[in-house]
C-alpha cells in the first residue's frame, strides 16, 4: 500500500534488523511499516511428518511476525505496524508486495571469516526484479551505528547521523537514483558523499610513464562532470551539504571503503529487458556484499 515501508521477515536475526531499520525509515518519512511473511508451501511428504504437521507450520510462521510487530510497536511508539502472511515463492511474492509501496527491506548476514555479507538467492532475486528501492541490512546492523560517536566516544543514536553515500555514473546519471540519495541526506539532516570512480585510459596500463598533465586534464574533465550533474539538486536542496569524491579506480572499491563512516549507501540497478533475465550489475554486486552499512538500490531507466 502507499505510504508504507515493506519488510521481508523470516524471524533470522538479519530480518528482524531489517525491521527495525524500517521502523527508524518510517518514523523519518512518517510513513507506516508493513512486515510481509512468506510461507513457502510445504511438500506433502513433510507436511504428513510429524514434527512438520501443517498446523506446527502454521503456527510458528504465525508467531514470527506477531511478536516482532508487537516489539516494534513498543520501540518505535507512533510507527503504525501492521503484517502480512503469503503464500508462494519468496521472491516473487515480496516483489509483488512491495509494488506499491515506498521501498522494501531485508536482511543480508555475513558470511563467517570472509569479511564479506551473503545475500542470498531469495535478496538477489528481489533485488534484480523489484522497481522499488530495496534496502538490505545486516544482522547487527543498530540504530547507533548510523550515528556519529558522542564527544566521549560512545556509540549514540542521540547524536547527528553519519552521511549518506551515493555512488553515481556521471556516463548516465538517472534524477530518480540522485533524489532518492539527497532527499535520504535531507531527511537525516547529514550530507551528502558523492562518489565517482573513473577508469583510465587503456593505454596507461601499459605505459611505464604515466603523463601527469594528461592524467590531471582527464581528473579535472571528471570533476567538472559531477559538479555539473549535480549543481541543480545543490540548488534543489539548499539545506544538505553534497560533497564530491571524483578519482580514477574502481567505484566499488572507494563505495565499500566510505560505507565504514556512512549511514546509509545508494547504488543503482539500471532496468533492463532482456531474454536474458535482470541482473544486479558488477559494482552494485560488489558493494552488497561488502560494504558495512544498509545499502539501497534504486532502480532506475
Amino acid at each position: 500500500m502507499p505510504g508504507t515501508v515493506t519488510v521481508g521477515l523470516d524471524g533470522s536475526p538479519e530480518s528482524r534488523a531489517a525491521a527495525e531499520w524500517a521502523a527508524r525509515e518510517a518514523k523519518l518519512r512518517e510513513l507506516s511499516v508493513k512486515l510481509v511473511h512468506v510461507r513457502e508451501p510445504v511438500p506433502e511428504p513433510m507436511a504428513q511428518a510429524p514434527l512438520l504437521g501443517t498446523e506446527t507450520h502454521w503456527n510458528w510462521t504465525e508467531q514470527i511476525p506477531r511478536e516482532t510487530a508487537e516489539g516494534l510497536r513498543l520501540r518505535h511508539p507512533g510507527v503504525q505496524v501492521s503484517s502480512e502472511h503469503l503464500s508462494g515463492r519468496p521472491s516473487d511474492v515480496l516483489v509483488q508486495a512491495a509494488r506499491d509501496t515506498e521501498l522494501l527491506a531485508l536482511g543480508s548476514r555475513a558470511l563467517s571469516g570472509l569479511g564479506g555479507f551473503l545475500v542470498g538467492s531469495v535478496g538477489q532475486a528481489v533485488v534484480a526484479l523489484a522497481e522499488v528501492p530495496v534496502v538490505l541490512v545486516r544482522a547487527w546492523e543498530a540504530a547507533a551505528d548510523e550515528h556519529v560517536m558522542d564527544p566521549a566516544g560512545v556509540p549514540s543514536a542521540a547524536t547527528s547521523f553519519r552521511p549518506v553515500v551515493l555512488g553515481l555514473d556521471t556516463d548516465s546519471p538517472d534524477d530518480t537514483l540522485i533524489a532518492f540519495a539527497i532527499e535520504e541526506a535531507a531527511r537525516r539532516d547529514t550530507a551528502l558523499r558523492v562518489i565517482q570512480a573513473w577508469d583510465l585510459p587503456p593505454y596507461y596500463v601499459h605505459t611505464p610513464v604515466v603523463d601527469v598533465k594528461t592524467l590531471d586534464e582527464a581528473a579535472r574533465r571528471k570533476a567538472a562532470e559531477l559538479a555539473e550533474v549535480l549543481r541543480p539538486w545543490r540548488g534543489k536542496y539548499p539545506g544538505v551539504e553534497v560533497v564530491e569524491n571524483s578519482r580514477a579506480g574502481s567505484p566499488a572499491h572507494y563505495i565499500i571503503d566510505a560505507s565504514r563512516t556512512a549511514s546509509l549507501v545508494v547504488v543503482g540497478r539500471r532496468i533492463r529487458r532482456s531474454p536474458f533475465g535482470a541482473h544486479i550489475g558488477p559494482v552494485t554486486h560488489a558493494v552488497l556484499h561488502h560494504a558495512g552499512t544498509p545499502v539501497a538500490v534504486v532502480a532506475h531507466s
